[in-house]
């Protein structure tokens, strides 16, 4: 059966949504259909079982998180100092929560893959992948700190925008988002002097 890469698309951006909203318990063929407003029993078509949703959904969120290339130009331009990486950062923090729904559907999938090992093993495959990825780029694009910088940032970061989408008022007395990220960086990396930015090695 020949399927539309658009109207997949269109279900599994219907899914994230039923999962942001309504949690795992929410996310159903037929909620995913009428999201969606397509015709009733357009997802089973689409997805052999709830099991195949879920592992779809999760790749989907991915493809909805990833910087534009010019994100990831612009990590380029310019002095690779401090300053530099709480621009990357802020611009970072800013994608995440600027498509909430993503990063609420997104932790609603990590709570299920603790009582699906097929899930959990595929999100760990891929955020592994993902974190090793970042961590290369960093190092490559001359960044001040190394690894363990990536893996701070990583850690703390993603708590950040966890608890800004969550609970909000918890952070809200220490300032702003862009604050908090400039104190957060400024915190772990030290004001080195910046590499030249003429290239990538």
């Amino acid at each position: 059966m020949v399927r539309n890469p658009e109207r997949r698309a269109a279900l599994l951006d219907a899914a994230i949504a039923a999962l942001a909203e309504e949690g795992a318990r929410g996310l159903t063929f037929r909620a995913v259909d009428t999201r969606a407003g397509v015709p009733a029993g357009t997802a089973s078509n689409y997805f052999s079982d709830r099991d195949d949703l879920l592992a779809q959904t999760s790749v989907r969120t991915y493809e909805r998180f990833m910087p534009g290339q010019a994100e990831w130009d612009d990590v380029l331009v310019g002095p690779r100092d401090r300053a530099k990486l709480v621009e990357v950062m802020r611009a970072t923090i800013t994608r995440m929560v600027s498509d909430p729904e993503v990063y609420l559907a997104t932790l609603e999938l990590q709570l299920e893959a603790t009582r699906r090992p097929d899930l959990r093993r595929d999100l760990t495959a891929r955020v592994r992948a993902d974190l090793d990825a970042n961590i290369a780029f960093h190092e490559e694009s001359r960044m001040p700190g190394g690894r363990d910088t990536v893996l701070i940032l990583y850690l703390a970061l993603n708590w950040m925008v966890t608890e800004h989408l969550t609970l909000p008022g918890v952070l809200a007395p220490e300032g702003d988002l862009d604050t908090l990220v400039a104190r957060v960086v400024e915190g772990i990396v030290l004001d080195t002097p910046s590499s030249d930015g003429d290239g990538v090695g």
